[in-house]
């Protein structure tokens, strides 16, 4: 467990989404086009989705279950891989397509910044059929990626979950999970979506989208008018919690040199939940999420270590 990530050990988290194999690609300075371009490379698993339900277990969260889909390719090594992280995996075998794959392509200069090539494979083909109202036994909060909201079948496995944990009471958390797919989805159609939530985590380029507004502290606060605590990600910037349109309180990020930026805002959002789960108010857990974002990104890759020392 990550030293001064632990959040304490009650409560149980639900997490519905993608599940994926990343290929991590390391380069230092611009791709040469029509050429070789030299790299490190690295498969790992991955998925927003199955990060923050790694991350959330890594930080101390007793019942982290994941609700996920994955081609019959490689369903077995996602799974050892989870249940490795400590997550207790319900994975949906796709009979027709492959697990997806994101090519993740990240300059080695001093922003570590990253570029996705995304292949969703059999990840967003979750549809309602594969939701039980059971899941939710036993469950303290649910938590939706973003992702299940960019393709129809899973965007209807979203409303559904979301509607049944209502129902029980269960507090619901969703993270935007992508600016670019976000402006395909439409931001009234997600919106209309948010309404139905506890929690909304957007990173700061997803809050000012949905908003239309420039400074990312006057888009926490917006969109804390339609959900009733917004938690802002803006990486080396910390965080900002919104709660009712008040003025938003600013977390403070870690100094860190970053090595890989992929996955951290997964490793802040999980981090952020197991946090909650365990009794911490809005803004201590946003400063447990930016320690474990901090601790993601000196990580190759957007997952923790396992909880034996292995990576």
């Amino acid at each position: 467990m990550g030293q001064g990530v632990s959040a304490g050990r009650r409560g149980s988290l639900l997490v519905v989404g993608d599940v994926v194999t990343d290929v991590v690609a390391r380069h230092r300075g611009p791709l040469a086009a029509g050429t070789d371009t030299a790299a490190a490379i690295r498969t790992l698993p991955g998925g927003a989705g199955a990060n923050v339900a790694c991350w959330a277990a890594y930080a101390g969260a007793a019942d982290v279950r994941l609700l996920g889909r994955v081609g019959a390719d490689a369903v077995a090594w996602h799974e050892r891989e989870l249940v490795a992280a400590g997550v207790r995996p319900r994975l949906v075998v796709d009979p027709q397509a492959a697990t997806g794959t994101v090519i993740c392509l990240v300059d080695t200069g001093a922003a570590a910044e990253r570029t996705f090539l995304t292949d969703s494979g059999a990840s967003l083909r979750l549809g309602p059929a594969d939701w039980s109202d059971a899941l939710l036994d036993g469950v303290d909060r649910l938590h939706l990626s973003g992702y299940l909201l960019f393709t129809e079948s899973s965007r209807a496995l979203a409303g559904t979950a979301l509607a049944a944990a209502r129902a029980r009471g269960v507090p619901v958390s969703l993270d935007p999970a992508s600016a670019g797919f976000l402006a395909e989805l439409g931001v009234d159609r997600f919106l209309a979506f948010a309404q139905g939530l506890d929690v909304l985590l957007p990173s700061r380029d997803e809050a000012c989208l949905l908003t239309g507004l420039p400074d990312p502290a006057d888009a926490a606060a917006e969109l804390s008018r339609l959900v009733p605590l917004v938690v802002v990600k803006a990486g080396a910037d910390g965080a900002l919690v919104a709660r009712r349109g008040a003025v938003p309180t600013r977390v403070p990020a870690l100094p860190v040199a970053p090595r890989d930026t992929t996955g951290a805002g997964d490793a802040f959002t999980g981090a952020f939940l197991a946090a909650l789960l365990a009794g911490a108010g809005p803004e201590e857990a946003a400063a447990r999420g930016c320690r474990a974002g901090a601790e993601a990104v000196r990580r190759v890759g957007g997952r923790p270590p396992h909880r034996d020392g292995g990576s």
